[in-house]
């Protein structure tokens, strides 16, 4: 794809709309309290089942900025993102450089910043994406010095809608599908994955709806992690790994890059109210 065209502001626009099917999964399952007795049984039953979760919408853009790009740009582009948080169409936004790539497709597109925003629906991302203050930013800030933009859009539900507290780090991995493998069946799989992960790390993944600048990565996998030392304790682990083996022949490739959510010291991020 010519970049000319793939980074042109009126494609841009239309980059969130949704264009297929979605499905999406549950992020966490609902773990029941210990009944200590029989006959609390009957009263609990109700608490052992699996609660509804709530339907969002997760967002994320990457970005790779041109090397020989001023600072204060820089800076300005990042500026500019957090603002549209403003728009009261996102419940929770947050932006600026990625922490380090982990794969070695990260590594080859070679993404310098993102943009990672939760939305109550595709409506809200929709006008979200059409917004003449989002159309602004991408007209003045990110165009003239980005290289390359990537985006991808899907649906979850999520036990609560909790914006990333300053020091999380979110782990996000984009999925591609081999050649006769659709996003669906990667989507399941990764049902091991996310099931072998605390019950402390927040998670959001489904089948990417947006897949005109997703450059064919049809899956998109978000964990979120109270700092970097929690995403290292589970690096290795056995059931991790094991669940991980299981995924690895679907995929073709994987971009796997971390990001650390700023501090209030370090950035003007604002959120919306948990939903």
């Amino acid at each position: 794809m010519v970049l000319a065209e793939m980074l042109s502001v009126k494609t841009f626009s239309y980059l969130h709309l949704p264009v297929c099917t979605i499905r999406s999964l549950r992020s966490r399952r609902f773990h029941p309290l210990a009944l200590k007795s029989s006959s609390s049984s009957t009263f609990f039953s109700s608490l052992t089942t699996k609660m509804p979760g709530i339907p969002v919408v997760d967002h994320i853009v990457l970005f790779k900025v041109r090397d020989s790009t001023d600072p204060s740009k820089i800076d300005a582009m990042i500026a500019n993102l957090r603002s549209l948080i403003s728009l009261n169409l996102a419940t929770h936004l947050t932006a600026g450089p990625v922490l380090r790539p982990r794969s070695a497709a990260a590594e080859g597109f070679g993404f310098t910043h993102l943009i990672y925003c939760r939305y109550r629906s595709k409506a809200d991302l929709a006008t979200y994406s059409d917004h003449p203050s989002h159309l602004a930013v991408v007209k003045d800030n990110i165009l003239p010095i980005c290289d390359d933009i990537m985006a991808v859009d899907w649906v979850a539900d999520v036990d609560a809608d909790v914006a990333p507290l300053p020091g999380s780090l979110v782990r996000l991995t984009l999925a591609k599908p081999r050649e006769g493998i659709t996003g669906v069946e990667v989507v399941s799989a990764i049902d091991g994955v996310r099931d072998s992960f605390p019950d402390s790390v927040q998670v959001s993944y489904g089948e990417n709806f947006s897949p005109a600048r997703a450059k064919g990565y049809q899956v998109g996998f978000i964990s979120v992690f109270s700092g970097v030392d929690k995403v290292d304790e589970i690096e290795g682990k056995e059931e991790v790994e094991k669940q991980k083996e299981k995924l690895r022949p679907l995929l073709e490739s994987v971009i796997v890059v971390d990001y650390l959510v700023p501090s209030p010291a370090s950035a003007s991020d604002r959120t919306a109210s948990k939903v």
